[in-house]
């Protein structure tokens, strides 16, 4: 990146910052230049934080089939980045500007392709709703991409650990189960229009729900920043109820080229164990 384009996202991201010093954060207008600038800068911060997936098949399916769900929500033009977490937790984030977060665990415990198109369209949902912005900013009130990470991942290092960790986890899950109902609201007509079954949304939740009962700890990072009960499934079939049959007929549910993305993706070594809180 050249010198003048370094500063000018340093003044996009100062002048955030300088609205949120100011203590009006519910009437600070974002630009979608600032948005897109602060998000590089937390996913530049989060790519040292985490460790990510870096084969290129793996990568290469995750973003088109992210993109192919974007494109049929996105109405701003954002260029989106999808990325594989190589983490055996059950999780998935989205941070401004078009930057989604999918773990391996949880790809690795769908069945097919349209639950993890269910989940890519709940966090893009996020994204074009603005709720990560929101987020972030309240985020960035208490220390920036690393206390993100923390709270979204339970990847924890220095300052941000213990304590403060646990107050801010219970914090954003007691303000997000509106914006949850929103991006569930908003996944259902986003995989439709991408030509995917719009079942993988509660099927997805089922599945989650199911592991809480029998191996709690793999899905505490997803439940702490995804409140989800029953109710979330009952109102997604409700949803996709709407839609009459023939709107919902031919639409993919699986892929042979899902199934060789999951297979390569569980031949995968370990994933690393985490960081101590």
């Amino acid at each position: 990146m050249l010198p003048h384009m370094i500063e000018g996202t340093a003044r996009r991201i100062r002048g955030l910052f300088l609205c949120l010093g100011a203590g009006v954060v519910a009437g600070c207008a974002v630009s979608q230049q600032q948005e897109v600038a602060l998000g590089a800068s937390n996913a530049a911060q989060i790519d040292t934080l985490l460790p990510l997936i870096h084969d290129a098949a793996i990568n290469n399916y995750i973003n088109t089939l992210g993109n192919k769900l974007a494109k049929a929500t996105d109405t701003r033009g954002l260029a989106w980045h999808f990325t594989v977490v190589d983490s055996k937790e059950v999780n998935a984030f989205a941070i401004p500007g078009g930057w989604i977060y999918i773990n391996r665990g949880l790809i690795e415990r769908a069945q097919n392709m349209s639950e993890v198109a269910g989940v890519l369209g709940h966090e893009i949902g996020h994204v074009t709703l603005r709720h990560s912005v929101q987020q972030m900013q309240q985020q960035q009130a208490v220390g920036g991409g690393e206390m993100l990470v923390c709270t979204l991942t339970k990847v924890c290092t220095g300052a941000v650990g213990g304590a403060v960790d646990v107050a801010n986890s219970a914090l954003f899950a007691k303000f997000s189960r509106t914006d949850e109902a929103e991006a569930d609201a908003q996944a259902i007509p986003t995989t439709i229009k991408a030509g995917i079954d719009p079942h993988g949304t509660p099927d997805m939740f089922r599945i989650l729900l199911e592991e809480r009962q029998t191996n709690p700890s793999a899905v505490d990072a997803f439940f702490a920043s995804h409140p989800l009960e029953e109710d979330r499934i009952q109102a997604t079939t409700a949803l996709i109820g709407q839609y009459p049959a023939s709107k919902l007929q031919g639409l993919t549910k699986d892929t042979p080229e899902f199934q060789k993305f999951r297979k390569r993706l569980m031949a995968l070594p370990p994933s690393p164990t985490p960081k101590a809180q």
